[in-house]
């Protein structure tokens, strides 16, 4: 297939690669643990699995953002993709911790792999249709097909056990064969849809990699330069690392929260099951209004970050509030909406500090962002919660979200870019 001759067109493949993409994640979240624990694992296992995967995500996801940047998208993509097939088969076939870490291992490889070649490679396209084009808009429907895939995934993963497998190990296994089979649909479409324009290569493939693998430090230092020196970047960073820790007390207490409203343990898992499927749809929808509220608010992207910002500082401290199990739960979607609206817009800010050739390496640095924060979060909050109550332990962080509702207000007012951004090498 041709490269997109429109914007339209390249948003609309944009949108269709990243449902494609995350439809198989959504339909495995909410049964990952609980297929582990079928086979056997501890709580402290489980634990020790994710902080793994944590450490790839962090440890790799600017290398891969460079080799993207320097290899192409598409191969980076369909490596990534196949690595995710690879870990639901892993998943739905381990009976031993050995196993699980083998499918978490390719799990995050996958992760870091396909985390920023698409978003890069939609910038791109529409840079190269209509170089003055404003990105924000295109990003939000990116994002609403995130969160949209993500809810309705995670709605038949919960359902799809009982209704043709029962509780058992073997039924918990098969959202991850289904994902499998969704990921196969999703490289074809990747094949056929992520077309690049990118300059011959010559010789043989081998030597391209290696020439590709021994451009990614250059290229990842200076992305690392930019981070560093550019206070724009700097700032959409921080935040980004900022909703990182917000969403790690959301995803970390939440299914305390709710078992502790609902005085059951098995009741709360039901109802968190429930309230994260609405809140993944809120942030589809938060992310498709992100256009218009910005328009309310005279198309300033920093004044609407900052409102975002107090929204989702708000909805923590309700969350925290009233013993009151709708009021939490609405809380808990606000949220997800208001961080779903933020960042489309924090991710386009970025897209004007960058050229192409360090793109995709600037959308792996947000993601690492957002990783370090959920680090941070995993090693503070669960102390606080322990050491005072839940409810403090939302209440501290929704306060460190208004605090980032006040940095906002030194972004750039503008997504749309007035030049090029080149890096200026060592």
């Amino acid at each position: 297939m041709s490269a997109p001759q429109t914007v339209r067109s390249a948003t609309r493949r944009l949108v269709g690669l990243t449902a494609l993409r995350w439809l198989p994640v959504g339909l495995t979240t909410p049964i990952t643990v609980l297929l582990a624990q079928a086979r056997g694992l501890s709580l402290a296992e489980i634990g020790l699995l994710f902080t793994v995967h944590g450490v790839l995500v962090v440890t790799l996801e600017l290398p891969t953002g460079g080799l993207a940047d320097v290899l192409g998208r598409r191969p980076v993509v369909l490596a990534g993709a196949v690595l995710h097939i690879v870990s639901c088969v892993l998943f739905a076939t381990a009976t031993s911790f050995a196993g699980f870490l083998a499918g978490i291992v390719a799990l995050g490889l996958g992760r870091v792999l396909d985390s920023g070649p698409v978003e890069a490679w939609y910038v791109d396209t529409v840079h190269r249709l209509d170089p003055s084009a404003d990105v924000a808009p295109g990003l939000a429907r990116h994002s609403a097909a995130d969160g949209g895939s993500l809810a309705v995934g995670a709605v038949v993963g919960g359902f799809l056990p009982g209704l043709l497998g029962g509780a058992g190990a073997a039924g918990l296994a098969l959202p991850f064969v289904g994902a499998a089979v969704l990921d196969l649909v999703f490289i074809l479409a990747v094949a056929r849809l992520l077309t690049e324009q990118r300059p011959p290569r010559e010789g043989s493939v081998g030597a391209a990699l290696a020439a590709g693998v021994r451009a990614v430090p250059a290229t990842v230092a200076g992305a690392v330069r930019l981070s560093v020196t550019d206070r724009p970047m700097r700032l959409v960073l921080v935040l980004t690392a900022v909703g990182g820790a917000a969403l790690v007390v959301c995803e970390l207490l939440g299914p305390v929260r709710f078992a502790a409203l609902t005085g059951d343990r098995a009741d709360g898992a039901a109802v968190y099951g429930a309230v994260l499927a609405v809140s993944f749809a809120a942030a589809a929808v938060g992310s498709m209004a992100t256009t218009a509220l910005r328009r309310l608010l005279r198309g300033s992207t920093r004044a609407t970050c900052a409102a975002l910002f107090l929204l989702g500082a708000g909805a923590l401290v309700v969350v925290a509030g009233p013993d009151v199990l709708v009021v939490a739960g609405a809380g808990f979607a606000v949220f997800y909406l208001a961080h779903g609206a933020t960042w489309p817009l924090l991710s386009a800010v970025l897209h004007t500090r960058v050229s192409a050739t360090h793109r995709a390496t600037a959308v792996s640095a947000m993601s690492l962002a957002m990783a370090l924060g959920g680090i941070l979060g995993n090693l503070v909050i669960p102390g606080l919660a322990d050491a005072v109550s839940i409810e403090a332990a939302f209440l501290a962080v929704g306060g460190v979200v208004l605090l980032g509702g006040v940095a906002c207000l030194r972004l750039p007012r503008t997504t749309r870019p007035e030049a090029p951004v080149e890096l200026v090498p060592a």
